[in-house]
């Protein structure tokens, strides 16, 4: 009888523990109610290689990657990411991401050709993150439609090619809703436009974004959300105004080593926090 009763009792533990684990994993955050993935650019440790990205970026607590052409695949492997990957490079690395709780969801900055979104399809990637030329962008609409991926038109500083938010609206002007802005804001604060701004002349149009937030307008550095010139709480009760839903990618291009890992580790968390703010205000 007790052996029986130690057995009921252990069963009991372990459903209750079973329910509370798939609870927790169901809980969703204040960005996810809000309809926002927070996603490591992995550029931000280009001197490490993807599966070390995405082992980082699980750490801090990232659930989601932008991968970016060319980085090497692993330790000990000449194998970039990209469409020149293998069957079995593709089918290792979604092991990697599964393994890790991380997601691959967008790729870039890269082209916008027949190969990258076949290879976009393959690894399940939503939005190819590209600066692809505005006449190219009739036959890049007609793949995004084939291909059921969306088109981000990235803007590095002036004199790029789509540094200025309202080229950026001229170029998507009767496209469909897959061919949009990858908003980079600390690019446009680097070419002189207030983020804030840029968002504003974006809404509806807005696929996924570089966040970012520098010391200071007209060029600077990273820092922390929330502690720099591009005014990010303000960012996000925009886009938080404009329904946005999407992506946020954390691209953090200053200082290495663990305070390169510390200070994404800060964007985190001021990105959660912002968003609890946000949903608070509006009940």
């Amino acid at each position: 009888m007790r052996s029986s009763l130690c057995v009921a009792l252990a069963a009991a533990c372990m459903f209750s523990w079973a329910g509370r684990a798939e609870a927790e994993e169901k809980t969703e955050s204040a960005a996810e109610k809000l309809g926002w993935r927070l996603a490591l650019q992995c550029w931000t440790f280009n001197k490490l290689t993807f599966f070390e990205a995405v082992d980082t970026a699980a750490k801090v607590g990232i659930r989601y990657v932008e991968a970016f052409p060319g980085q090497k695949l692993k330790p000990g492997s000449n194998v970039g990411i990209g469409p020149g990957m293998s069957a079995e490079a593709m089918e290792e690395t979604k092991q990697k991401l599964q393994s890790a709780g991380v997601k691959l969801v967008n790729l870039g900055v890269t082209g916008a050709d027949k190969g990258t979104f076949e290879f976009a399809k393959k690894m399940g990637i939503e939005t190819i993150v590209s600066e692809a030329a505005a006449k190219d962008l009739p036959a890049v609409d007609k793949l995004c439609e084939e291909y059921g991926i969306n088109i981000a038109l990235h803007n590095h500083p002036k004199p790029s090619p789509y540094w200025d938010p309202d080229i950026v609206l001229k170029a998507v002007e009767g496209r469909s809703k897959r061919i949009g802005s990858c908003s980079d804001t600390g690019h446009w604060m680097r070419s002189g436009v207030v983020p804030l701004e840029g968002l504003k002349k974006l809404e509806g149009r807005i696929v996924s974004l570089h966040f970012k937030d520098l010391d200071k307008m007209g060029g600077g550095h990273d820092v922390p959300w929330g502690t720099g010139k591009g005014d990010a709480k303000a960012m996000l009760a925009e886009l938080q105004r404009q329904g946005f839903k999407g992506v946020f990618s954390i691209e953090y291009e200053y200082g290495g080593g663990q305070q390169l890992v510390d200070n994404v580790a800060k964007c985190v968390t001021f990105f959660e926090e912002t968003a609890k703010e946000l949903l608070a205000a509006k009940k």
